[in-house]
């Protein structure tokens, strides 16, 4: 009665190196729809349902980057059985974790971490940094290096954070070990965040693994605002965006003017903005549908007026996790100015490294990081005649503007080499700004460009509005009766379609 190409069907359902699946494809549209309907089915049935979602978590990361699904078991094992070790030494020595953290006594402990930084790190190195390191040695040598054939497996850098900040926790007393295996099996693939976060804390989120299945109407209000919301930043505005006019600018600057130039630097802030925040807020929005509250990943960062609150409001959960884990262990501000200002420097070139193999980003890193030193520098420099003077104190007036203004070209030009394949790409760039912009070129890009332009102007304005009107928003969304609500999620897919263009547009932050 019904010829179904079966074959297709299974194509569909195996993995596909050209085609990873992604939330924005409808293979994940249509898959998601049968998993939620057993989902619910399960409700009751907690240890059914973990079970259940684990196993399709596996099933989503297999889809996403091949059968490097059993990295993700391996650091998953290692640091549940590290942690528990860690906790059971603990009770061996008739101590509460308080006291074990307090005496600092039991170096059994800082080995069973240090075992656990080697697995999780020694991942994250082979896959993503031998080659680099690799030429390094090469060019500091004089020998050659042969590049291996690596492939970087997707979201390898966000599960390994999130997996070691459980053992971290564990070791520094915040935090119980677990006992059930697959509770942190289901913590650290739950596949809403797996493959480019937010890096949810265990703190946050185990707690909420074995309570009762609740979706309140508010909270499924809010997931189908943040779904939508973030089909349209990275599907419609930073897909468009993307490959209309940023990839041709950044491939080959010479050819564009420094005009040109300059509004492919803009348009690439606003595209990886769209991006990755689209990305966190379809993954917020899926977790909350299934009952689980994610933390905030992006909050309005272009209206920052300071790179320290940039910092705050922008990869919300990197930027806590390499503060907690990273820069209070070199000291934090324990140890004078001097000692803050190196940490600071050195957490930033460490989140510059973290982001990708290549001294591109290692600059990038540099420079934010010599620009939250100098920030600190001047509030340590302001405060002694102003006391209560604090970086982050917002002004609504002339001054805020230019603040604000200055934060953001400052983030902005900071793109160019985090962004550009090569230090010659980004220098070209830079030199047709200066020497070549020929402003009467903005008129004929205005013509030429016109569905570009369009969408980074909404995507700008739509950035700045208040809060309030998002807020306003999400709640007439929740009002509305679930037929709406439908018809709303279809009409965004169905614009996602018409605008999509041949080939599916990873999320930026995959490579990552």
């Amino acid at each position: 009665m019904f010829d179904i190409d079966w074959q297709s069907v299974l194509g569909q359902l195996a993995y596909d190196p050209k085609n990873p699946m992604i939330f924005s494809t409808g293979v994940f549209l249509l898959l998601f729809l049968g998993f939620t309907l057993i989902y619910n089915l399960l409700g009751k049935k907690t240890t059914l349902r973990l079970l259940f979602v684990t196993a399709f978590s596996y099933y989503f990361y297999y889809k996403s980057s091949g059968f490097y699904f059993y990295l993700l078991f391996i650091v998953t094992f290692s640091d549940f059985f590290l942690a528990w070790l860690i906790h059971r030494n603990n009770q061996r020595h008739g101590l509460t974790t308080e006291e074990a953290v307090a005496k600092r006594k039991l170096g059994v402990n800082r080995l069973l971490l240090a075992l656990s930084l080697m697995v999780d790190l020694g991942i994250l190195v082979y896959f993503k940094y031998t080659n680099f390191f690799g030429n390094c040695w090469a060019n500091i040598t004089g020998g050659t290096w042969d590049m291996l054939d690596i492939i970087l497996p997707v979201g390898v850098s966000f599960f390994t954070f999130q997996s070691l900040s459980y053992t971290f926790d564990v070791y520094r007393g915040k935090l119980p070990a677990l006992t059930s295996f697959l509770d942190y099996a289901f913590f650290v693939s739950f596949f809403p965040q797996l493959v480019a976060g937010p890096i949810v804390r265990a703190s946050d989120f185990i707690p909420q693994i074995r309570k009762p299945l609740f979706v309140s109407k508010e909270m499924f209000g809010r997931a189908i605002f943040l779904i939508m919301a973030g089909l349209i930043k990275k599907a419609i505005i930073a897909d468009y965006i993307s490959v209309n006019f940023v990839d041709r600018v950044f491939d080959q600057p010479d050819l564009y003017s420094g005009v040109e130039n300059l509004l492919g630097i803009y348009a690439y802030t606003l595209q990886l903005y769209c991006d990755f925040s689209g990305y966190s807020d379809m993954a917020i929005g899926i977790a909350l549908m299934l009952g689980f509250k994610f933390p905030k990943n992006f909050d309005a960062p272009f209206k920052s007026q300071s790179i320290t609150e940039f910092w705050r409001r922008w990869h919300i959960s990197l930027s806590f996790w390499l503060r907690d884990y990273i820069y209070i262990s070199f000291g934090g501000n324990r140890h004078g100015l001097f000692r803050q200002c190196i940490n600071l420097l050195l957490v930033m070139v460490i989140g510059g490294f973290w982001h990708g193999a290549d001294f591109n980003f290692i600059l990038w890193g540099t420079f934010m990081g010599v620009c939250l030193v100098v920030e600190k520098l001047f509030m340590v420099w302001r405060r002694k005649s102003h006391p209560d003077y604090r970086i982050t104190n917002h002004s609504h007036g002339l001054g805020g503007f230019v603040r604000t203004l200055i934060t953001f070209h400052l983030f902005a030009a900071s793109l160019i080499y985090f962004r550009a394949s090569s230090f010659e790409i980004g220098t070209t760039m830079i030199d047709q700004i200066f020497n070549n912009f020929t402003p009467q070129v903005f008129t004929q890009w205005i013509t030429g460009y016109w569905g570009v332009a369009v969408l980074i102007v909404i995507g700008y304005i739509s950035h700045y509005l208040p809060s309030r009107m998002n807020d306003a928003v999400q709640g007439g969304i929740t009002k509305m009766p679930l037929f709406f609500q439908a018809l709303l999620i279809a009409i965004v897919i169905f614009a996602v379609i018409q605008m999509k263009s041949a080939d599916v547009q990873p999320f930026i932050y995959f490579d990552f």
